[in-house]
């Protein structure tokens, strides 16, 4: 049942109350490191950078090359990929180590966000912060945390393939929908930590169900997304808000089967993005507009304009990386802001549980 202070000696509750604050400021301080993971990783992409480490030593690789015989170790086991014939043929090892560093501070981070969750948890379960109650949440969390590594892994192998320039779109998305499952998972169980008991919001139960087709909406998005990066499709058709002249691209349906066209074909890939960004601004505005006119406490309020704001920059932020031929700091913001949509769709939609 929810936590309630009234049932507990004064004593007792004030220490509910302080474990209850620090197993939620963790799961935030994990679920931002999540969102810096994002950014790495797209950055890493961007970068072309990917490829440069062909091993997956989850305890040795957590050193970089330490001698000048192990950096051209691995210097010429890349030298045997397709990538590195085709794209850079002419790289010597100072070039190499400037696509090499992306690639092992990304991983770097990853190993730090396992060692930022994993020992505090250790500790509050010790301690008795964590109930027996949360233990199925922190299972799940293990779960997927090594599930995301694994599939990290499965993405990273499928660019060493013969003829292979970049890693396969498909588990590129597959990557990126976990990272945001399992981003999700956190931030809500740290946002039910810090807050338990909802509060009771009469008269906003369909504002609620919108934020939670914003949500939905948002990650369907993030999901295009990934497809649009993975064939490099922001290299097309970079007008807006017609692509090439149309509405819908004359090469929309190119390939056969027709399905094809919804994950390979770029320019369907891109027009799709795009008509899913459009319909995501326009629900998530609805929301906020239906949002400020209805009696709200405070916090959902405040989330319902920061749920706003944060969808008409990630618009205005994929409209400028497109017009920027993907620019790479503008692509990493316009990766980095999607996920912080997501959190703003989730905070709005977890601020009106109590709605009736």
């Amino acid at each position: 049942m929810p936590f309630d202070d009234r049932t507990f000696p004064s004593a007792e509750a004030a220490g509910f109350r302080r474990d209850r604050r620090r197993v939620a400021i963790w799961l935030f301080a994990v679920a931002y490191m999540i969102w810096g993971m994002v950014l790495l990783g797209g950055a890493t992409r961007l970068s072309g950078a990917g490829l440069s480490i062909m091993e997956w030593a989850p305890l040795s690789g957590a050193l970089p090359p330490l001698s000048q015989n192990e950096w051209l170790r691995i210097f010429h086991e890349y030298q045997g990929i397709s990538q590195a014939h085709i794209l850079h043929p002419d790289m010597d090892l100072e070039g190499f180590k400037q696509i090499f560093w992306p690639e092992w501070i990304h991983r770097a981070w990853a190993r730090l966000i396992g060692v930022v969750f994993l020992l505090p948890l250790i500790f509050f379960a010790a301690t008795g912060a964590i109930k027996r109650s949360m233990a199925p949440k922190f299972l799940v969390m293990i779960g997927l945390f090594g599930l995301q590594a694994t599939v990290g892994w499965f993405m990273v192998a499928s660019g060493f393939a013969p003829e292979s320039l970049a890693v396969s779109p498909y588990r590129l998305v597959l990557h990126l929908g976990l990272a945001m499952i399992l981003f999700s998972f956190v931030l809500w169980t740290a946002m039910t930590t810090a807050d338990p008991v909802p509060t009771s919001v009469p008269g906003a139960y369909r504002l609620r169900r919108l934020c939670q087709a914003s949500a939905t909406l948002v990650a369907l998005t993030i999901v295009a997304g990934g497809f649009t990066a993975g064939l490099h499709a922001g290299l097309i058709d970079n007008t807006f808000p017609l692509m090439d002249g149309h509405v819908v691209p004359a090469d929309y349906s190119a390939l056969h089967p027709a399905l094809l066209n919804l994950t390979e074909n770029p320019t369907a890939v891109q027009f799709n993005h795009r008509l899913l960004a459009t319909m995501t601004a326009l629900t998530v505005l609805s929301a906020c507009v239906i949002g400020l006119r209805t009696p709200l406490p405070v916090n959902a309020r405040m989330a319902m304009l920061l749920l706003g704001g944060a969808v008409l920059l990630q618009y205005a932020l994929g409209v400028a990386t497109l017009l920027s031929w993907v620019a790479l700091p503008v692509a990493v913001a316009h990766q980095g802001t999607a996920v912080l949509l997501l959190a703003a769709s989730l905070m709005a939609t977890h601020t009106l549980r109590g709605a009736k």
